[in-house]
């Protein structure tokens, strides 16, 4: 019994177990059934053949044109990429929103969606930058297509504009505002914000000069009071760049020939409102030059003659534009001695221990280069030879690369174009190039109105019109119209600087003029005629001669008593005048040797008796010899002035033809303040002198305040004389200071830099005077620049 049950135990075990192995088999064989049924089969790479293709919802695009741009052809195979690089082709051609392929049998139906058209472009709340310029700024025109890309940077460029501007602030939002026929009006929403200022402009590692001189030459400003007229405070980020290298230039034109900017951050303040700019720079040390030596490596060339044609000596500072000059100088030399082809290389030495740069000039022979053609474009108003007499060179002359730049730098002067670009390309051989000559035009014209109000005079009206390129030949005309009473003019000026096509400057004025003496009771009236030429002689002088008719009568006033000087001089009547002149000028401020110091002299010789009533030499000349010292804070400047009048007529010399001296010449004294006076009949007339001089010594500096207020002070200490009366009526005269004394005067002066120009405010002190002067202690001129 017991290995009965036993048994049958075991045996219903065995068949429980193996009952279990089915139901596991089963679900694996169900669970591989599905997988296998699942997972895709592997198939041969599908291809279409399309008989005919369809397309839909095209409205400007021909259907044509869309079958063409998918690359498909009807009736041949064509796999599934090559339909997707179709797709991809229709939608990178710009002009669809859209796109959609869809083959059906053995047709490609092409669905697109067309992006609109541009029915017109807007912009909205823009003050500062007029429609005209963000239209032309843009690519986006009317009756094109519209893409968002091209509106998004449409939009960037004008924010850029803004930017430029200093308005970095400023947010551009492009909107499209739906018409009919699938077109849509482009608008530009402008918030221009607020401009940037630059609060504070600093220099690290300076040590030559000090932050206040090195913020005088960068074109960036700090803040000021005057921002309404003056923008140079403004955040820029490109006039950075030109600062950066305009202060290259400064330091290399005094000899720091290692100088470098080591970086330039602009950072916002605490309340991101303003800017700073710090500039961190390296001097290094500063050099002069050493040696200066000749070689020729041409045969037959004398390097002796260039040696002699040098300015430059051992011991002034160095600078890059003074060998620049001196090799230019040399060129020339070469050009008039027949050297074709002649470069100068400037071989420099650099001697660390005595800080000198010992400079060897090679006479080389250049590439036989050859000019081919000069072509100019962009000129509509201006006439082609304006511009090509700023060359030296012609078609067929050898090529000189330096020379071209110096011909860019005098288009550009000219004044006549907002942009110049002058460029080089190879021309129909390689011994050839030809001169792209690339302008913009700019408006070169000016109109002047101003006006004069006195109870009894009434209204007085001036207007004064120049153009700089007359009819585009490069020419000066102006006109100006006064009607004031005290002082009417009706005069025109004419100027052409290249004569008969050489640089030979001519010079007209001519017109009538009256004018109420404000130191005696006569009124002038003239009518003149003045022509004058002008030619260099050197690289720094210049000889005018001239000629002068005038037709000129002294008139009295109505019933106003003169003294006896002035009444006779009325009664001479009117008289004529016919001189001719020269006059030598040499000027070194700008192309000397020393940037800190320059000197300008000039005399002239006038000569009138050659037809005419009067006969008379007159002569007058003028030093002027400035410099700064100080680290250039402190400008020192002393002039000397001097005039003789000669008179061989028949007749008596006028107020009007002797000397008489104002503020500008003189100062603490009135306009004819100084000088012999006529004091008969009650009068107190100013009746000029003969001969006078002058001396003037000036000093300027800095007065420790904010840099914004543009406000250095000076002081200054005038003497001089005026005197003599020869050859003057003083029959019955009560005449005093023909004998002339010397006065002295001290002063102190404000000069202020304003957007209306730089104003000099003088206060003096007449130390040694005569009784008849007549002082002013106060005067306000606008500064004369040297």
């Amino acid at each position: 019994m017991t290995d009965g049950r036993g048994a049958g135990t075991s045996c219903g075990c065995d068949a429980a177990k193996v009952h279990m192995l089915w139901r596991v088999a089963a679900v694996f064989s169900f669970v591989f059934a599905t997988v296998f049924l699942v997972l895709p089969l592997p198939a041969d790479a599908q291809t279409y053949t399309f008989n005919s293709v369809r397309v839909e919802g095209n409205q400007r695009i021909e259907t044509a044109t869309i079958v063409a741009r998918t690359g498909i052809e009807r009736g041949k195979p064509v796999s599934a990429g090559q339909v997707n690089d179709a797709y991809q082709r229709l939608l990178d051609s710009g002009v669809f929103e859209t796109v959609e392929l869809t083959p059906k049998g053995d047709t490609l139906v092409i669905s697109v969606t067309e992006y609109p058209t541009i029915n017109r472009i807007s912009f909205e709340g823009n003050r500062r930058v007029k429609d005209e310029v963000l239209q032309d700024a843009i690519g986006s025109q009317s009756r094109k297509v519209f893409t968002p890309e091209q509106a998004e940077k449409d939009a960037n460029t004008v924010a850029e504009i803004y930017s430029a501007q200093g308005r970095v602030s400023a947010t551009v939002v492009p909107r499209i505002i739906r018409r009919s026929d699938n077109r849509v009006d482009l608008v530009f929403e402008i918030s221009e914000g607020t401009t940037i200022e630059i609060e504070r402009v600093s220099f690290v590692g300076n040590r030559a000069y000090s932050d206040r001189r090195l913020r005088q030459v960068l074109a960036t400003k700090q803040a000021n009071l005057l921002r309404t007229f003056l923008r140079s405070d403004t955040f820029i980020a490109d006039r950075i760049e030109f600062d950066k290298q305009v202060l290259r230039d400064f330091y290399l034109s005094r000899g720091y020939v290692d100088f470098r900017v080591n970086s330039a951050n602009v950072e916002f303040t605490r309340e991101r409102d303003a800017f700073y700019l710090v500039m961190n720079v390296t001097e290094g040390q500063q050099f002069s030059f050493g040696k200066i030596t000749t070689v020729s490596e041409i045969p037959g060339v004398d390097p002796a003659a260039y040696q002699k044609a040098l300015k430059i000596k051992p011991g002034v500072t160095y600078s890059p534009s003074l060998v620049e000059n001196s090799i230019a100088r040399m060129e020339r030399l070469g050009l008039k001695q027949g050297v074709d082809f002649l470069r100068v290389e400037p071989r420099i030495k650099r001697n660390n221990r005595d800080l000198t740069l010992d400079v060897e000039f090679a006479l080389t022979k250049g590439p036989r280069i050859f000019v081919e053609r000069i072509d100019i474009e962009g000129n509509t108003t201006t006439l082609d030879r304006v511009i090509r007499r700023q060359f030296n060179s012609v078609e067929g002359d050898p090529f000189n690369p330096r020379e071209i730049r110096q011909s860019a730098e005098r288009i550009r002067a000219l004044g006549f174009f907002a942009t110049a670009d002058v460029e080089t390309r190879e021309g129909s051989s390689p011994s050839q190039v030809i001169i792209d000559v690339d302008v913009e035009e700019q408006p070169t014209g000016s109109l002047s109105l101003g006006g004069s109000y006195s109870v009894s005079d009434g209204f007085g009206v001036a207007i004064g019109l120049q153009e700089t390129n007359f009819l585009g030949r490069g020419q000066t005309l102006g006109l100006t119209l006064s009607t004031a009473q005290d002082s009417e003019q009706y005069v025109v000026n004419f100027s052409e600087p290249y004569l008969l096509g050489r640089k030979l400057r001519f010079d007209l004025g001519t017109g009538l003029s009256t004018q109420n003496s404000s130191f005696a009771s006569y009124d002038v009236k003239r009518v003149f005629f003045n022509p004058a030429l002008t030619f260099d002689t050197g690289e720094l002088s210049s000889v005018q001669f001239r000629y002068s008719w005038q037709d000129s009568e002294m008139e009295a006033r109505d019933d106003e008593v003169n003294g006896a000087v002035i009444s006779s001089e009325i009664a001479q009547g009117k008289l004529t005048t016919s001189l001719f002149g020269v006059k030598y000028t040499y000027d070194s401020r700008l192309g000397g040797l020393n940037p800190n110091s320059g000197i300008l002299f000039s005399v002239g010789v006038d000569a009138a008796g050659l037809g005419g009533d009067n006969e008379f030499i007159k002569t007058s000349g003028r030093v002027i010899a400035q410099t700064k010292v100080l680290n250039e804070e402190v400008t020192l400047r002393a002039t000397l002035e001097a005039g003789a009048l000669s008179w061989s007529g028949n007749n008596f010399s006028r107020t009007i033809d002797r000397f008489i001296l104002g503020p500008n010449t003189f100062r603490g004294f009135e306009p004819a303040g100084i000088g012999p006076r006529d004091l008969s009949n009650g009068q107190d007339d100013a009746i000029g002198g003969n001969y006078y001089w002058v001396t003037r010594l000036e000093a300027e500096f800095p007065l420790g305040l904010p840099e914004e207020l543009g406000l250095r002070g000076g002081v200054f200490y005038d003497v001089g004389n005026l005197w003599d009366l020869s050859d003057v009526n003083t029959a019955g005269a009560n005449v005093v200071g023909a004998d002339g004394s010397v006065r002295h005067v001290v002063g102190l002066s404000f000069l202020w830099t304003t957007g209306f120009g730089p104003l000099q405010f003088n206060f003096s002190k007449a130390l040694k005077k005569e009784d008849f002067d007549k002082e002013q202690s106060f005067d306000l001129t606008i500064q004369a620049r040297f």
